[in-house]
């Protein structure tokens, strides 16, 4: 099963769970955290359910290509490591 990790950034807001899943594309496999832990979405996607400009996320260390659909592939054992994007000099 894939494995989601989300930003300990985070955990200022709420309980930050790691979440697996057998889905096959990320945006599947975001739905099923989201489904087990609703107060996440808000903090990952936007209002049109698009990934926010201030998260990036990592796909077996490749970052995620697609910021709107969220079709990028999954293995069974992918890691997918969901976290805020750092800005500034």
């Amino acid at each position: 099963m894939a494995h989601l990790i989300f930003t300990q950034q985070l955990a200022r807001f709420m309980a930050v769970p790691e979440v697996d899943s057998g889905a096959a594309t990320l945006r599947a496999a975001l739905d099923e955290a989201f489904a087990a832990h609703p107060q996440l979405r808000g903090y990952v996607l936007d209002d049109q359910g698009h990934l926010r400009a201030n998260v990036v996320i990592f796909i077996d260390g490749q970052r995620a290509r697609e910021r709107i659909l969220l079709n990028d592939s999954l293995q069974t054992d992918s890691k997918v490591y969901i976290l805020q994007a750092l800005s500034g000099g």
